[in-house]
């Protein structure tokens, strides 16, 4: 059993790089997941991995340490009413509100192994026949480098299709590969998936008009959740659209943002005295080469940033 001063070690270390807040009530799940690590690293006990962590730690022990003590739940188009919110109230109003320039960004800044964006591509794809012409480039960002590697392998088990995708959307989105189901290229294409520690900020992205920031909050101290809002500010379009979880909120923690009355879990950039500034009047990285995506007439911009 690791000793208290090794849990305290441990937390301090995940917090300072992840901020990520680890009580004395998850001591076993830090041994637990230690355990894995230590043995991938060739110590005997997650109490020799920790005493390295004390002595001269490298950098790739101290990112699988904080990589494995970060939650990686997720699902295809998780609790479902924030996807119809996406399509029945937020992309109406930005297409109106873009229809000059026909480009909208959208992050999905904690996209773990891709389902988030994977399932905002979808939806996406399901408004292709309404929406031709337009330009659309879906960032997924988590700081686990084996989650993302996971994203843009885009390959998924049984039991991970079954948890949130209709027939019908596997049957259109995915195909078989052996036991397992593998995203389709026309989806692939539409995401670009990129390793970022969240307490670094996404500015070298640019704009967004939507960015999905779902069950992050609630991992951090009051602290850290003010500092990863800021920087999602600096990033959205005054008129753009933040999506919470279900038990998350803005109030008490930032006052760039504030509840949008017509849907619960959406928060939006407070006012600044001027009308809302698109994405288009911003500065944005190269955009690289524009795709058309086979099987309809959406283009998807790669090589953010």
């Amino acid at each position: 059993m690791m000793q208290a001063a090794d849990l305290t070690l441990v937390s301090a270390l995940v917090h300072a790089r992840a901020g990520i807040v680890l009580g004395s009530d998850k001591a076993y799940l830090i041994e637990s997941r230690l355990g894995s690590v230590a043995r991938r690293h060739g110590f005997d006990s997650p109490a020799h991995l920790v005493s390295a962590l004390r002595s001269s730690p490298g950098e790739q022990l101290l990112r699988a340490v904080t990589e494995a003590l970060t939650t990686n739940e997720t699902s295809f188009f998780r609790d479902g009413r924030p996807f119809d919110q996406l399509t029945g109230l937020v992309l109406p109003k930005l297409v109106a509100a873009r229809a000059g320039e026909r480009h909208l960004r959208i992050w999905s800044a904690a996209a773990s192994t891709g389902q988030e964006a994977y399932s905002i591509a979808m939806c996406l794809d399901e408004l292709a026949p309404r929406l031709g012409g337009w330009r659309f480039a879906i960032l997924g960002t988590d700081i686990a480098e084996s989650a993302i590697s996971r994203a843009r392998e885009g390959r998924y088990s049984a039991f991970e299709v079954q948890r949130g995708l209709t027939e019908a959307q596997l049957a259109r989105h995915f195909s078989r590969v052996g036991d397992d189901w593998k995203i389709s290229e026309r989806l692939a294409r539409m995401v670009d998936f990129r390793c970022l520690n969240l307490l670094d900020g996404g500015r070298q992205f640019g704009r967004f008009d939507v960015v999905f920031l779902r069950n992050v909050l609630i991992y951090f101290d009051l602290e850290t959740r003010h500092r990863v809002l800021a920087e999602v500010r600096a990033v959205l379009a005054d008129d753009g659209y933040l999506f919470l979880g279900g038990t998350e909120t803005v109030l008490g923690v930032s006052d760039a943002f504030v509840t949008w009355p017509q849907a619960r879990g959406i928060v939006r950039p407070a006012p600044v005295g001027g009308p809302g500034r698109s994405t288009s009047s911003l500065p944005l990285p190269p955009a690289g080469i524009a795709r058309v995506t086979p099987g309809n007439n959406i283009v998807a911009l790669r090589g953010l940033g």
